[in-house]
C-alpha cells in the first residue's frame, strides 16, 4: 500500500544513495516515505552506451543484509557474478539498481518533490508534484549529482542557443554523427563521451588542461587471484588498490577532520581526473587530444562556436565546432538544490573557508547533517567532507549505515506521536 500522511523521515532521491538509506532506515524499523523515479539520474542523464568507470566489485548498492549486491543480481539474471576485468555495462547498472528497488525498497513513491520548506522548528513541510503536503521531521537530499553538473562560465552564453551541452545532458549521442564536437576536459565523462562521439561517426576532439592518463588493468579477476606480495604492498579496497585509496576506502570520518587544504587536495587527486583503463584502445589514436590548453573564450561563429585556446607556449588557438560538450564535471553548491525553498538554502552553512571548488558544498557533521537540524545530504553533496568515496556507488554503505542510526537514535527521542510509513 502507497504510504501517506506525514511521517519521521523523507527520503528524497531514489538513485543508489536514497535506496540505500531507505533500505537501512527499514531495517532499523524508522518510519520513512521515499520519492523519485528510481535510478533517475542513471536512466535519464548518462549514455545508454556507457560503462562504469568502478569496477563490480565496487559497484553493489549497500542493503543491511547480505544478498543484495550486483554479483547476486548477476546470478539471479541467470549469469557469472561476474570478473574484475569486465567493466559494467549502464544498462546492467540500471537493472540492477531497479532489481534492488523492487527487492529492498517497494514502497518507493515515484513522484517528485516538488519543495522542501522548514516553517516551524521541529519539522520540515514537503509538497509532491501530485500537490500532496505532509510534514516530516528529517529529510536526506540524496539527488544524486545532476543538480551540480558544471559549464565553464566561457560556455553558458552559448547553452541557449544548443550550441553547448554538458555530458549529463545525452543519453544518446548518435544525433551528433557526422558534425564536429569539441569535449572540454580530461577525465572519465569527457573521455568516454569523445570515445561514444567517434562511435557514433561524430568527429570529436578532446581539449583538456592536463595530459589524459588511463588507470592500470586490474592485476587478475578476484582479489584472491593476487600474489601475496601484491596483496601486502597494495592492498584491495573498495574502490581500487593500494595504501591510499585503502584510506579513502576505510577512513571517510577521519578525513573529515583534516585541514581544508588537506581534504581538498585528496579529493583532488586521489582517483582524479583520469579514463578507466578499458578505455584507452577507444581514444589513443582515434581521437584527438589537445592537452594543457585552457579556454580563453567562446563566441558564436557561422553557425556553429569559435573557441579561444591558450597552448603551452603561452598563444591563443582558434578552433571552430558545430557544438560544445562540457566534460567539466560537477560543482557542489546547495543553492542548486532547487527543491529547497530559498529560505532554507540561506540556512545551510557552506563549506566557505574551502578552495573555491568546494567552497557551495554543506557542512556536514558525523552523521551527514546540514546546519539545519534534520537535514541531511547524502552522495556527491558530501564528498567535500568525507572524501573520494562519496562519489561513488562503494560509499552507500558508510552512508546509509551513519544516516539511518542517527536518525533511528533520533527517532527513539520523538516518542509517541510520529507517524508511521
Amino acid at each position: 500500500m502507497k504510504p501517506s500522511g506525514d511521517a519521521a523521515v523523507a527520503v528524497v532521491g531514489a538513485g543508489p544513495y536514497g535506496l540505500s538509506v531507505a533500505a537501512h532506515l527499514q531495517a532499523r524499523k524508522v518510519p520513512y516515505r521515499i520519492f523519485g523515479e528510481p535510478m533517475e539520474g542513471w536512466r535519464s542523464h548518462m549514455p545508454r552506451e556507457m560503462y562504469l568507470k568502478s569496477s563490480p566489485f565496487a559497484s553493489s548498492i549497500s542493503a543491511p543484509a547480505p544478498g543484495h549486491g550486483l554479483g547476486e543480481f548477476r546470478v539471479q539474471e541467470g549469469r557469472h557474478p561476474g570478473r574484475e576485468r569486465e567493466p559494467v555495462p549502464l544498462s546492467e547498472f540500471v537493472r540492477y539498481g531497479l532489481w534492488f528497488q523492487h527487492t529492498c525498497v517497494p514502497e518507493l513513491e515515484r513522484t517528485a518533490v516538488r519543495r522542501v520548506d522548514r516553517p516551524h522548528r521541529d519539522r520540515f513541510l514537503l509538497t509532491l508534484d501530485d500537490g500532496e503536503e505532509f510534514a516530516a521531521r528529517a529529510v536526506v537530499v540524496a539527488t544524486g549529482v545532476t543538480p551540480y553538473a558544471y559549464v565553464p562560465h566561457e560556455l553558458t552564453g552559448l547553452r541557449e542557443h544548443g550550441l553547448v551541452s554538458h555530458t549529463a545532458d545525452h543519453t544518446d549521442l548518435s544525433a551528433f554523427a557526422g558534425r564536429r564536437v569539441v569535449v572540454l576536459g580530461g577525465g572519465q565523462s569527457a573521455l568516454e563521451t569523445s570515445a561514444l562521439l567517434h562511435e557514433a561517426g561524430a568527429q570529436p576532439t578532446v581539449i583538456a588542461r592536463t595530459r589524459p592518463s588511463f588507470g592500470p588493468p586490474p592485476e587478475a579477476d578476484t582479489a584472491r587471484d593476487r600474489p601475496l606480495h601484491a596483496r601486502l604492498l597494495w592492498p584491495e579496497a573498495a574502490m581500487g588498490t593500494g595504501w591510499p585509496l585503502v584510506l579513502c576506502s576505510r577512513g571517510p570520518a577521519a578525513i573529515r577532520h583534516l585541514p581544508a587544504r588537506i581534504r581538498a587536495h585528496v579529493l583532488r587527486t586521489v582517483l582524479g581526473p583520469s579514463g578507466a583503463w578499458w578505455l584507452r584502445e577507444r581514444v589513443q589514436g582515434r581521437v584527438p587530444v589537445l592537452s594543457d590548453r585552457s579556454l580563453r573564450s567562446a563566441a558564436r561563429a557561422n553557425g556553429g562556436v569559435r573557441l579561444e585556446v591558450q597552448n603551452p607556449g603561452g598563444d591563443l588557438e582558434s578552433l571552430y565546432a558545430d557544438h560544445v560538450i562540457a566534460g567539466t564535471g560537477y560543482l557542489v553548491d546547495t543553492d542548486r538544490v532547487e527543491l529547497l525553498s530559498p529560505q532554507l538554502r540561506r540556512s545551510v552553512r557552506k563549506r566557505v573557508a574551502e578552495p573555491p571548488r568546494l567552497a557551495g558544498a554543506p557542512e556536514l557533521s558525523a552523521d551527514f547533517q546540514a546546519s539545519v537540524p534534520g537535514l541531511y545530504f547524502a552522495g556527491l553533496a558530501a564528498a567535500a567532507t568525507f572524501g573520494p568515496l562519496l562519489r561513488f556507488v562503494c560509499g552507500t554503505g558508510f552512508t546509509a549505515r551513519r544516516i539511518s542510526a542517527s536518525l533511528a537514535a533520533v527517532d527513539a527521542s520523538w516518542g509517541p506521536g510520529v507517524p508511521a510509513s
